[in-house]
């Protein structure tokens, strides 16, 4: 009797230890799917973003024609930033992007009439609420991807990751907007 007791008590840690295997692997799914979900709304603002730029270039231009050089770096910007790949040649085109449009926006400050225009108010605003839902997502992707860098890298999930073929994620790290006024010398 002893030794069927015996079997009995192993087989059911064998099954706890399956069973705990089986939550780990899907707790770690789940994350995973998480930070493909987090991208994914990182790259729908970002899409909204590259629509709104030909846009605000295109009323910029209409009055400051001259500033050829910053449309001309906006746009490249963007081109880049469309084309990325990884994440961080996503993060430096972005950088790249954020750096354009603080200088649209500074050219556009030295033109009363256009600070005036309804088409480039709307634009702006527009903008402004694109760029705080990037923050937004990008908070929320980089808050995800630490929760499963942590369960990868943590033990005894890390053992299960590796089994899984789970591996860490790399963050989503762009430079903060410039705060305060910007100086523009004409």
């Amino acid at each position: 009797m002893p030794l069927v007791s015996a079997l009995w008590i192993a087989l059911g840690i064998v099954a706890l230890v399956l069973l705990y295997g089986a939550y780990m692997f899907n707790r770690l799914v789940a994350l995973r799917n998480r930070v493909d979900n987090g991208w994914s709304q990182i790259d729908v603002q970002l899409r909204r973003r590259y629509d709104l730029i030909p846009n605000l270039v295109e009323t910029v231009k209409g009055y400051a024609a001259h500033e050829r050089e910053v449309f001309e770096h906006v746009t490249e910007a963007r081109s880049r930033a469309m084309a990325a790949r990884e994440i961080d040649e996503q993060a430096r085109a972005e950088n790249a992007i954020t750096s354009g449009l603080g200088r649209l926006i500074a050219v556009a400050e030295a033109y009363p009439e256009l600070k005036a225009n309804q088409n480039f108010l709307a634009l702006q605003e527009e903008l402004v609420g694109t760029e705080s839902k990037i923050a937004y997502a990008r908070q929320f992707y980089n808050d995800q991807v630490a929760l499963l860098n942590t369960r990868i890298q943590s033990f005894p999930s890390n053992i299960m990751a590796r089994l899984g073929g789970f591996t860490p994620r790399k963050f989503f790290e762009i430079e903060a907007p410039v705060r305060g006024p910007i100086q523009v010398d004409l």
